[in-house]
């Protein structure tokens, strides 16, 4: 796998021309834009923000393909492995590279890190709008013309400005796409719960730790960046919340059944520390697994 290191080993590598900034570029093309029987698979230095509907072949980011059955955006950081193969657009699609040393000193520093969407690792690019996907292009054409003009002092602050826009309209976007979505949402609440409940299954018998989000995503075939979104937006808490709350669950029943002690208990859930369960617990439950077992005698 290539590690492209520099935008224009990227840009000759997808066949485009070269960019007007080494570590900035904005290209867009039509159908024929990255195409061939070629399979291209790679890390880079860069944050890469596409928009493309896809006529043939496939893009993966991590090991996940993605979805790329209307017009959709997607969004990858640096490092992160990417494959493009055989890709060939219907119609007009874009490109946003942006090297990693371009943003030191701007607001999309630390910013650009807090959109979890960068982390999303699965089939579930953001799909837009007739109206969404205006917004978009007018931010990109924005953009494009900005770094293709004669650049002065406020060139980057303006093209950092206008990202800045997009990447919050990709955020609401995404919160929309979350909503419409119920039905996906709902089926991997489900199964989500139904894994926890494996997993305790299995701890019974195999002594394993205590169940993961990286776990749980994984099993489910999405990121875990992705899940805690997809969760919290139906639930209002976190995948690590969930997974909190129903062990806590699973605690007060045992301790209502009083077959086992604190310690067994904690032991059976998978946590290795009992101080961490017993915090875990009165954080949770208002009290300590020892007090609410002896309020149940009283």
């Amino acid at each position: 796998m290539h590690h492209f290191k520099k935008i224009s080993e990227l840009h000759e590598a997808l066949g485009i021309e070269p960019p007007e900034h080494p570590l900035f570029s904005a290209v867009h093309g039509e159908r024929n834009t990255c195409t061939g029987n070629t399979e291209l698979e790679f890390s880079s230095a860069f944050y890469i923000i596409g928009f493309k509907k896809l006529k043939s072949g496939s893009m993966r980011y991590g090991k996940t393909e993605y979805d790329h059955d209307r017009g959709s955006m997607s969004f990858t950081k640096p490092q992160q492995h990417v494959t493009f193969k055989n890709v060939e657009l219907q119609e007009m699609g874009f490109l946003i590279i942006i090297h990693e040393d371009f943003l030191p000193g701007t607001v999309l520093y630390i910013e650009i890190r807090k959109y979890s969407y960068f982390d999303y690792q699965v089939n579930e690019a953001l799909h837009l709008s007739p109206a969404e996907e205006n917004i978009i292009w007018n931010l990109y054409h924005s953009i494009e013309k900005e770094n293709n003009n004669n650049t002065d002092e406020l060139s980057k602050s303006i093209i950092i400005s206008q990202l800045d826009s997009m990447l919050k309209y990709a955020q609401r976007f995404y919160k929309r796409q979350f909503i419409n979505r119920t039905h996906l949402t709902g089926s991997k609440l489900a199964q989500f719960n139904a894994l926890l409940a494996t997993n305790l299954a299995e701890r019974k018998t195999t002594n394993a730790g205590l169940p993961t989000v990286s776990l749980m995503a994984d099993k489910l075939h999405v990121s875990a960046r992705y899940l805690t979104d997809l969760l919290k937006q139906e639930t209002g808490k976190t995948a690590l919340e969930l997974i909190h709350l129903f062990l806590i669950d699973e605690a007060k029943n045992l301790l209502t059944e009083g077959s086992l002690n604190v310690t067994e208990i904690s032991r059976l859930l998978g946590f290795e520390n009992n101080t961490y369960f017993s915090r875990l617990f009165k954080k949770e439950v208002g009290t300590t697994p020892n007090k609410f077992k002896d309020s149940l005698l009283n």
